[in-house]
Order: C-alpha cells, then sequence, then structure tokens
C-alpha cells in the first residue's frame, strides 16, 4: 500500500520531532514536507499522474485544503486524470485547525501513528480502510468543508492578533483554544457590540430548501423554491459546512452530513448579548434554539449591508458584501478513525474470542463453569 505523508513545516507543531515519529512509524511511506504553495502544487500534480492509496495530512484543516484544492486544478489541467474522489486521506491533528480531523474521530497524534503502522505492519490493504466520503463547498472558486461571515471569521484574524496584545495571558500560552476565547472576548465580542449589526439577504439558487424539523429530520420548506429569499434582516453568523465541527469540539453545523449533496446552513440571528447567553448550547450544536434558522441548501447567494470578514475551511480570504455558496461536484474519501480503531483491534479480540473457545469446553468439563 502507497502512503504518502504531507507535513506542513509551517504549522505549529511541525516540529523535528514530528518528523521523527512519522518516520519511526511508517518507514516505508514517502514523507513530503511542504513550506510553500509551490511545495504544495508540486505535490498535487504527482498525485494526479500516479494517485496514492492514501494521503496522511499533517498541518491542520488549512492545509489538508491547500492540497485538496491544488488536486482539483492539477486534474483539471490534465484531461486522462481519474475520475472520481480527488483524494484519500487521513487526517492527522496537528496545527491548530483540526476540526476536520475531530469530526472523522482522528485521535492524538501518537495513537493515530501507532494504530497506522500496525494496519501497515499486519499486511492491511488499501481496500480494507474504512473511508466517510464528503461532499465539498464551493465559494469564490474554492472548495472547503465549510466556509462563512460573521463572528467566525472575524475570530480567526482575532485570534492573530490578540497573540501581540498586552493580556494578563502569557504570549507562550494564547495558542490553541485559550487563544480563541482571547481573542474572542478581548476583540471580537467588545467589537459587535460597539458597532451597529450587519443586514444579510439569502436567496436560494439551487434545489428547494430543506428545513429541520425539532427532532433533526429533513422536510421540505414551504417557500424554500429556488430564486425564493429565504431570509432579510440582521444577523450575526452565516456559515455553510458539510463537515459538522470547526473545530476544538464546536459543532457548527451537527445537519452537515444528513443529507447527501446538500450543505448544511446555519445563521444565528439573535444580538451578541443574545449569543453570549447561549455559549453552551451554540458550541453543542443544539437544535432548535432560538434565533437559529438550519437549512439544507445546493447553492445559495449571500448579500450583506457591508463587506465583513469571510473565511473558507479556517483560513481567512479577506472582506466580502456578497457570496456565491454552492455543493461542488467534486467530493474526498477521509479515513473514518473511529471505525479504524475498531478494525485495528479486531485481531486482538479475535484472538480473545479463540482462546475463550477452546477453553470454554475444557473449563466445562472440568465443572468449572456451566456446560
Amino acid at each position: 500500500m502507497r502512503i504518502e505523508v504531507v507535513v506542513n513545516a509551517n504549522a505549529r507543531r511541525g516540529s523535528h520531532n514530528v518528523l521523527r515519529a512519522l518516520e519511526r512509524a511508517l518507514p516505508a511511506a514517502n514523507l513530503r514536507r511542504t513550506r510553500s504553495l509551490e511545495d504544495v502544487e508540486i505535490l498535487a500534480k504527482s498525485f494526479v499522474s500516479s494517485p496514492p492509496d492514501l494521503v496522511l495530512s499533517a498541518g491542520g484543516d488549512g492545509s489538508a485544503l491547500a492540497l485538496v484544492n491544488a488536486v482539483r486544478r492539477a486534474r483539471d489541467a490534465s484531461p486522462r486524470a481519474e475520475r472520481g474522489p480527488l483524494l484519500r486521506m487521513g487526517l492527522l491533528r496537528l496545527g491548530t485547525g483540526n476540526g476536520w480531523a475531530h469530526s472523522c474521530g482522528a485521535p492524538r497524534l501518537g495513537l493515530g501513528l501507532k494504530r497506522l503502522s500496525d494496519f501497515v505492519e499486519r499486511g492491511g490493504r488499501a481496500r480494507d480502510l474504512p473511508l466517510l466520503r464528503y461532499d465539498l463547498v464551493e465559494a469564490d472558486g474554492m472548495l472547503a468543508h465549510f466556509a462563512g461571515t460573521g463572528w467566525d471569521a472575524e475570530l480567526i484574524d482575532d485570534f492573530h492578533g490578540q497573540k501581540h496584545d498586552t493580556s494578563v495571558i502569557p504570549s507562550w500560552a494564547r495558542n490553541g483554544l485559550v487563544g480563541y476565547l482571547n481573542g474572542l472576548f478581548t476583540r471580537s465580542v467588545p467589537r459587535n457590540l460597539r458597532l451597529p449589526r450587519v443586514e444579510i439577504e439569502v436567496k436560494n439558487t439551487g434545489s428547494a430548501a430543506l428545513g429541520i424539523d425539532a427532532r433533526g429530520r429533513p422536510f421540505d420548506l414551504v417557500g424554500g423554491d429556488a430564486g425564493r429569499v429565504l431570509y432579510r434582516g440582521p444577523v450575526s453568523i452565516c456559515g455553510v459546512g458539510t463537515s459538522p465541527q470547526w473545530g476544538f469540539g464546536f459543532r457548527a453545523f451537527p445537519f452537515a452530513r444528513l443529507v447527501p449533496g446538500r450543505f448544511n446552513l446555519r445563521m444565528y440571528v439573535g444580538t451578541t448579548k443574545e449569543a453570549l447567553a447561549r455559549v453552551p448550547q451554540l458550541w453543542a450544536g443544539r437544535h432548535p434554539m432560538p434565533k437559529m434558522l438550519t437549512w439544507m441548501l445546493t447553492r445559495c447567494s449571500v448579500e450583506l449591508s457591508r463587506p465583513v470578514p469571510f473565511q473558507a475551511g479556517g483560513d481567512l480570504l479577506g472582506h466580502r458584501d456578497r457570496i456565491e455558496y454552492g455543493i461542488s461536484g467534486e467530493t474526498v474519501e477521509v479515513l473514518d478513525w473511529r471505525a479504524f480503531g475498531r478494525l485495528v483491534g479486531a485481531p486482538e479480540r479475535l484472538l480473545k474470542d479463540v482462546i475463550a473457545g477452546q477453553l470454554e469446553p475444557v473449563l466445562a468439563q472440568s465443572g468449572i463453569i456451566g456446560s
């Protein structure tokens, strides 16, 4: 089985220690260290001309999406390239943004590498890998598993900005979840309490919209036909996703995989104060929730009253006052780490069952257990 490991050398944990751990766990794999988008483009072309059985991406959501988009560009430029999913990926938890990896059940890095090593050593085959097929959202010509405007996009910028602010939190501690929360409460919240609210218009431009009932079931939305305005008014967050999590356990799109071929649009229209009072419910992806609108769409247009920060896959892409979201015809296959953990553990359980099966008759004859 041919495994390619792509490591973002710029990721916060893309250190020599991580590289050594990867080399020890998967000595037969090809280890590729990228430092620039040019490196990623070169790799993508090689993957299109000779598709690997599995590409392990180490570097967070942004690194995985950079590779996915580069592969699409390379495949579009190669008319003889194979069709089907763009990549077969295994997402490793490395870097800051690991929402996609968490959604797939990725364990901590060491445990994930141990399971992969065991699988390879036992002669595991590519066709045995448990995979999840993900649809992708397209916006501004980019493929992503989530994108949006509002606090989520602002928070990415504020996360980086808070690292240079005066704070009681030591600079070395302002990474990961602590850094995001610090940016939220010292920058994002005060700004949104001060500024006038943004107005938004969301129009369905694809297939008839689906709503989600209180039991989490899709239904045909009355007035949700193509060309209809689904909402017009103030908004705090408007995001779309085909994967449930933003990261750190934040279930922004709990219905992302409910209906294949559609993305989950969620929009919070309450005020900043109302959102702060509901942070636990927002974090858990609770549904239904007051002032949270939830739909399943194939395409939509979003118009805003002023340019606001826009992010895709956790990367800030500037400011927009108009965005077109659409479900892409492209998909990716991603390793299901939960099922993979059960698969790798199967031989040990099987051995225990065999031993138990051999011992049971002996124990029964001895009267130790009932026959």
